[in-house]
């Protein structure tokens, strides 16, 4: 039950392009051999912010979920899933929504923030407030060991904590706890059992954080305790309650560091992007086209590669001698700017033929994804089931 899942999501934005393949992408492809994955399609999180233009989202997801399994995603070590077909999701959120202060939604730095970026559009919307919250409940569904962010994200993780942190305490004591755990307790055996009190009186005597670590996988070793009483044993551990919701941690990672065509930010809407599956001629005539030192006048005048796009291209798709060549031919004027993007290209289009290749047989067979995703939804919805059918008893409501 606590085996250390990682969860993470996407807005259907459509077709995704090589700055998330490198901001996200390629860190999940990572983590698919690492630990057990669940990545789902955020289709209510896009309703958020775009709840006046719902028709263009369906042909998004599946345009997205076609990038991810061109990336590398692997259905066969990830779960894979659409956030809306797996209704527990709103439960939860409705049920974290009515012991979530408010103000802890309000100081989330992405609400004004984005409130600014979007100005052109009403947010003045419960849905847009309560976004994070709901982005709580996905993760909390699943009991997440780590949710893989970059650094913008973090509070949204943070929150994530601190509502589990509540809700076991405001529903993990559950009457004659203390008696619950001990009981849970010999039933790891004799040996598990005098060590699990050893590594606890440690922790909670010495705040010996090795001891709680230790403590924490010795129970999720445990392959005949029953849910409940393991979450006792985890919540016994830590000195609260029955640890109903896991708290997560941020799995921080590198924001890509491959910029737009214009040096900005790699987005479609300032139409600097390459996309994931982009045909070879488009993305020739996009770098050729990319602009350059601005010093760079002539064929003959001298650049420099740190005042021009196309060296953070090189940064991120060359080897060291490619980038000798650029930052010597550019200084010099021995090479043209030409010159200098077409390795670029060629490494592009490299990177790119697999993700193609991948892509064909979905865009050929498209019941296939649709197969994919049932077959995601259906495990989501097994493990969704488990963990709400523990929070409707913690909070009483499983009364028939």
């Amino acid at each position: 039950m606590y085996e250390p899942r990682v969860v993470s999501g996407m807005r259907p934005t459509g077709s995704l392009h090589l700055g998330h393949f490198h901001g996200a992408l390629k860190n999940w492809v990572r983590l698919q051999n690492e630990y057990p994955c669940l990545f789902f399609v955020a289709d209510w999180h896009a309703l958020t912010t775009h709840y006046d233009t719902p028709e263009v989202i369906e042909e998004n997801v599946w345009d997205m979920v076609i990038d991810w399994l061109a990336a590398g995603i692997d259905p066969a070590r990830a779960t894979l899933f659409i956030q809306s077909r797996v209704p527990e999701h709103a439960e939860l959120h409705t049920l974290l929504s009515m012991i979530t202060p408010l103000g802890w939604l309000e100081r989330v730095p992405t609400y004004k923030d984005q409130q600014e970026k979007l100005a052109d559009r009403d947010l003045a919307t419960y849905g847009f407030l309560g976004y994070p919250l709901l982005q709580s409940a996905d993760i909390l569904m699943y009991r997440a060991a780590w949710v893989p962010v970059g650094e913008d994200q973090v509070p949204h993780v943070e929150l994530t904590r601190e509502v589990a942190r509540r809700f076991n305490h405001l529903f993990g004591r559950e009457p004659g706890f203390e008696e619950k755990a001990r009981e849970a307790v010999k039933k790891l055996g004799s040996k598990k059992g005098k060590l699990y009190s050893e590594l606890r009186t440690r922790f909670q005597e010495q705040g010996d954080e090795e001891a709680l670590k230790a403590g924490r996988a010795l129970l999720n070793e445990q392959q005949n305790l029953s849910m409940g009483d393991k979450e006792r044993l985890f919540g016994f551990l830590e000195g609260s309650g029955r640890m109903i919701l896991a708290e997560p941690q941020a799995l921080l990672t590198e924001s890509s560091k491959l910029p737009g065509l214009d040096g900005q930010k790699m987005s479609k809407s300032y139409n600097n992007a390459i996309t994931l599956r982009e045909d070879a001629a488009g993305v020739t005539k996009k770098i050729r086209t990319m602009p350059t030192d601005p010093a760079r006048v002539k064929r003959h005048d001298p650049g420099d590669p740190e005042k021009c796009p196309v060296w953070q291209f090189h940064l991120v798709y060359s080897d060291d001698t490619t980038r000798e060549w650029v930052r010597g031919g550019c200084k010099s004027a021995a090479i043209g700017c030409l010159e200098c993007k077409q390795p670029l290209i060629q490494a592009v289009l490299a990177e790119q033929a697999p993700m193609r290749e991948r892509a064909q047989r979905y865009l050929d067979d498209p019941t296939l994804v649709k197969s994919i995703i049932a077959d995601g939804c259906e495990k989501a919805r097994e493990l969704a089931s488990e963990t709400m059918r523990e929070v409707r008893e913690a909070m009483g409501l499983n009364y028939s």
